[in-house]
């Protein structure tokens, strides 16, 4: 059964839109079948023949698109939203109330509240609402999470993520930004820690099964006129006495994207580089360090299902968020067919929610001098 979905945005020729379409298009689990692209109705007319959307079905609202799908025979199952952070929560809403499954951008609303209404919202109707964590989604880090799971670290003590990158420092980048990352009416109350921060908390949470209780944040801006912060530095503290500590900056001079997780333990440590994103370094304890690499066949079931190259070719960003979508669509199958998954295996509203709360703790702390806030669950 191939599943029938819409997508809002992408018309502009922006970039995540494009990625949203062609990590749908990976495994052919789900066809592009309806569409609001762009708000300019000529780009959204272009953008709906190009990909292949009669017209009939590319919308000049997402309100109409909604109100249609949702009353067809044929409507689309799900819809994905790659549009900026102002609009995602009245999207999903509405599609929402319309009996429509929902993949969102992150983060999903401007503040908790929102995000909790979407929760609230999605679990009253019994539907699916997956959010994109891209980088946690890498076929790899499935093996990384299952080894700490089964207790190849040991007892954890020590998690450490960093997001550097090189974009905001020259006056064509800044005035890009502040047409919406660095407008709080679009973004919300935090630019660095909400864009590319809340990518780093979901795949420090996710990857080794650390629930946070508490944080602490510091904030930096560069250029200094910006008016949400390009930098943000984040001490947590998890259950179980787990400490980590998370570094996020989008002005960091020379950094393309450099992501990178370290996981200390025990009984050994790991540690992944998004700049070689199919292969996860494992070092035991007194033991010679250890290069797993995507593709093998000595890597647990969910490390192997995602992959989906040989060896020694490289998968990178559009693999890991098609893994996404992979994953929504095959539990969307299952409840569609009466059967309710007994996990769900993509980042969930629920996440988002959480991602949320973590970003209003950041703000708050600092503006309180970087004290520790409690972070609510």
């Amino acid at each position: 059964m191939k599943l029938r979905y819409g997508l809002i945005g992408g018309g502009n020729g922006g970039f995540i839109g494009g990625v949203h379409r062609r990590a749908a298009d990976f495994d052919f689990a789900c066809e592009l079948s309806a569409g609001c692209f762009s708000r300019k109705q000529e780009a959204n007319r272009q953008t709906g023949a190009l990909w292949g959307v009669t017209p009939e079905r590319t919308y000049s609202s997402f309100q109409e698109m909604a109100e249609a799908e949702g009353n067809r025979e044929d409507g689309v199952d799900f819809i994905s939203i790659a549009t900026p952070n102002v609009t995602h929560y009245e999207i999903a809403r509405t599609f929402l109330e319309h009996g429509i499954h929902v993949i969102c951008d992150k983060p999903v609303a401007l503040d908790s509240v929102q995000a909790e209404e979407l929760c609230s919202l999605a679990e009253e109707r019994g539907l699916l609402f997956g959010v994109c964590y891209t980088y946690a989604n890498y076929a790899i880090l499935q093996e990384a999470r299952r080894m700490i799971r089964e207790g190849m670290l040991g007892e954890l003590f020590s998690i450490v993520a960093e997001y550097p990158q090189d974009w905001i420092l020259t006056p064509d980048d800044t005035d890009v930004m502040s047409d919406w990352l660095m407008d709080p009416e679009k973004t919300g109350k935090a630019g660095c820690t909400a864009h590319i921060g809340t990518h780093l908390e979901y795949l420090m949470r996710y990857v080794t099964g650390a629930k946070p209780r508490r944080i602490l944040a510091r904030f930096q801006t560069y250029p200094r006129n910006l008016p949400l912060e390009t930098e943000s530095q984040v001490m947590i503290d998890y259950e179980n006495q787990i400490q980590g500590l998370m570094w996020a900056s989008i002005a960091a001079a020379g950094n393309d994207c450099g992501i990178a997780l370290r996981v200390f333990g025990s009984r050994g440590s790991l540690e992944w580089s998004h700049l070689n994103p199919s292969r996860l370094i494992y070092h035991p304890l007194n033991q010679p360090s250890q290069t797993l690499v995507c593709g093998r066949n000595y890597l647990g079931e969910e490390a192997g299902r995602l992959a989906r190259l040989p060896a020694g070719h490289p998968e990178g960003f559009y693999e890991a968020f098609a893994n996404i979508f992979q994953n929504f669509c095959g539990d969307l199958k299952l409840l569609k067919e009466g059967r309710r998954p007994e996990e769900l295996h993509f980042p969930t509203i629920e996440d988002g929610l959480l991602s949320m709360r973590f970003i209003e703790a950041c703000v708050k702390s600092n503006e309180n001098n970087n004290a520790w806030v409690d972070l609510e669950r």
